[in-house]
C-alpha cells in the first residue's frame, strides 16, 4: 500500500511540474505597448538567430527625428523557420521598415509585429505579427 501511495504521488507531482513548467518558464506581453510602432529606414546592425528568441538589433530615428537603438524579439527560430524565416532573412546592413510593440518602460526594446524588407516582401512574429495583414491584435486600427 505504502508504494502504490509513493508512485502515485511521485506521478501526480510529475505531471504537475510538467503542466506548470511551460507556464512558469515563459513570459507575456504585458511589458509591451499594445500599439505598433513603425520604425522606417532601419538599418539592421545584428541578427541573432538563437533560442529562446532571435533579436534583431537596428538603428533607426524616433518620432522627434533622434537616433535610436533598438532590439526587438521575435519568436524561436524554429517557430520563425516554419513561416519562412532563416539566418539569413536578415544581414547586417539591410535596410527595412520594423513594425513593433515597444516596451512601455521606455526602453529601447520591443516585440516584433513584422518587417518590410527593401523589396517590399515581409517577414511576420508569429506571436504578435502572424498574419494579420498589419493589423495589431490589441489595436484594429493599426495600419
Amino acid at each position: 500500500m505504502t508504494s502504490k501511495l509513493f508512485v502515485t504521488s511521485v506521478m501526480t507531482l510529475g505531471l504537475l511540474a510538467a503542466l506548470g513548467a511551460p507556464a512558469l518558464a515563459h513570459h507575456g506581453n504585458a511589458a509591451y505597448d499594445d500599439k505598433i510602432t513603425e520604425f522606417k529606414n532601419a538599418t539592421v546592425t545584428k541578427f541573432n538567430w538563437a533560442n529562446p528568441h532571435a533579436l534583431i538589433d537596428f538603428d533607426a530615428k524616433d518620432a522627434k527625428g533622434n537616433p535610436v537603438h533598438m532590439v526587438v524579439e521575435t519568436a524561436a527560430p524554429q517557430a520563425l523557420r516554419l513561416i519562412g524565416w532563416s539566418k539569413t532573412s536578415l544581414n547586417a546592413g539591410d535596410v527595412i521598415t520594423v513594425r513593433m510593440y515597444v516596451a512601455k518602460n521606455g526602453n529601447p526594446a520591443g516585440r516584433l509585429n513584422k518587417i518590410i524588407l527593401a523589396d517590399g516582401s515581409e517577414l511576420h512574429d508569429t506571436q504578435l505579427g502572424g498574419d494579420t495583414g498589419g493589423k495589431s491584435r490589441y489595436d484594429p486600427d493599426a495600419k
